[in-house]
């Protein structure tokens, strides 16, 4: 018997603003083509179509709330006050959300509901109370990691919380989740089941590099790519650089993504006089990013807090040496990297620096990360949902 999953996401690929909807999309596609049908369930009618799942739009945002609803560091700065006269837009709109699921799950004959990440966990449980299937919540990031654990918004812990509550199953992305989940919301382990994510492009050796000017030129290149937010540490990525040109000059540092620290960022080059140094290319996405990633020397990830962290994987898979932080969740599977507590900046430092003057380390860990890229694949994250759909069943 072929398993009925009503699939609840916030957003996929081309309309995402990061991970989340990779993640989704890449799980989604695995576990059709293991005979599991989906129908996926997004807030807003998008100009997209996937013929290995339904798509059903619930048609609850404009364009701006759609926009604004997941930005990862405005909890820092609203209270729950403050929802009363619309700046809480996102929260809003997971509520809508989850009112327009309760009806639209009527409509299909599913074994289950699987959600992803707060936003959806109103609909979530909105969708098990109408029709008494299991639901399964799957975390790609809980409320302490969007804000580094500063003042998380109490609004949006409580909506994680009872969603967290309210399922079956609890699926996080990492280890390093689970440990937040038991020990911040409360929730049974015996609940858990971590469920690693993989990779999902098609990666082209061949692809041409960029840069190749600064290249010539004998400058060498350190990545920072993800989205600019105070999860992903990038104050600390422009500390290490300017110990970094202290030692060696002539690097440039490439940043590939957008976010509401990017002011921030750039502000940070200016006070310490590196600006010069700094390149900020916007959002890419497909060939123009993996080229960025061939042209790196090395690609840092200095997250605060990363509950997993897919562009470790896509930066291994391109060949190129990574340093990730301690504090994430790909650093529990992934060997043949550098690894560094985010706040460390000197060793960091130390570490790019090693990169950039030694060949044969470059060389090891290109060469030695890669063989581990086959063992993390859709496919395999699909295998192991199966058996917990199955379970639930």
């Amino acid at each position: 018997m072929n398993l009925k999953v009503l699939m609840l996401g916030w957003e996929l690929p081309p309309f995402n603003s990061g991970g989340l909807g990779v993640a989704c999309l890449g799980l989604a596609k695995a576990l059709a083509q293991k005979g599991v049908h989906i129908t996926f369930v997004l807030p807003k009618k998008l100009d997209i179509n996937y013929n290995f799942m339904d798509l059903v739009f619930a048609n609850v945002l404009d364009a701006s709330e759609l926009a604004n609803s997941y930005n990862s560091s405005w909890n820092r700065y609203f209270g729950v006050e403050y929802i009363e006269n619309g700046d809480l837009d996102y929260v809003k709109g997971a509520l809508k959300f989850g009112e327009a699921v309760k009806n639209i799950v009527k409509k299909y004959n599913v074994d289950l509901i699987h959600a992803h990440d707060w936003l959806t966990y109103p609909a979530g449980v909105a969708a098990k109370e109408a029709v008494g299937k299991p639901l399964i919540a799957h975390i790609h990031s809980t409320e302490f990691d969007r804000t580094g654990g500063n003042n998380p918004n109490p609004l949006v812990y409580d909506i994680e919380k009872r969603g967290l509550l309210a399922a079956d199953c609890v699926m996080p992305v990492a280890g390093f989740v689970r440990e937040t989940l038991i020990n911040k919301y409360g929730i049974s382990p015996h609940k858990i089941r971590v469920i690693y994510n993989g990779l999902t492009d098609e990666f082209k050796p061949d692809l041409p590099t960029t840069f190749s000017l600064y290249k010539k030129l004998g400058y060498k290149i350190v990545l920072f790519l993800g989205r600019i937010t105070l999860q992903k540490g990038p104050e600390y990525f422009v500390w290490a650089a300017k110990r970094v040109l202290e030692y060696i000059p002539k690097v440039l540092f490439v940043v590939v993504g957008s976010g509401d620290m990017q002011d921030f960022m750039v502000s940070e080059t200016l006070r310490l006089g590196i600006n010069d140094k700094f390149l900020f290319t916007g959002f890419l996405r497909g060939d123009e990013k993996h080229s960025v990633y061939k042209s790196a020397d090395c690609y840092v990830m200095p997250s605060v807090s990363e509950p997993f962290g897919i562009t470790a994987l896509e930066s291994v898979a391109n060949g190129t040496p990574t340093i990730i932080s301690k504090q994430s969740g790909v650093s529990e599977i992934l060997k043949n990297t550098l690894k560094v507590d985010f706040w460390d900046v000197d060793e960091m430092s130390n570490k790019i620096i090693s990169c950039l003057k030694y060949e044969p380390l470059l060389t090891d860990l290109r060469n030695e990360s890669t063989k581990e890229i086959p063992n993390f694949t859709w496919s395999k994250s699909a295998d192991e949902v199966i058996r917990v759909y199955r379970q639930l069943v």
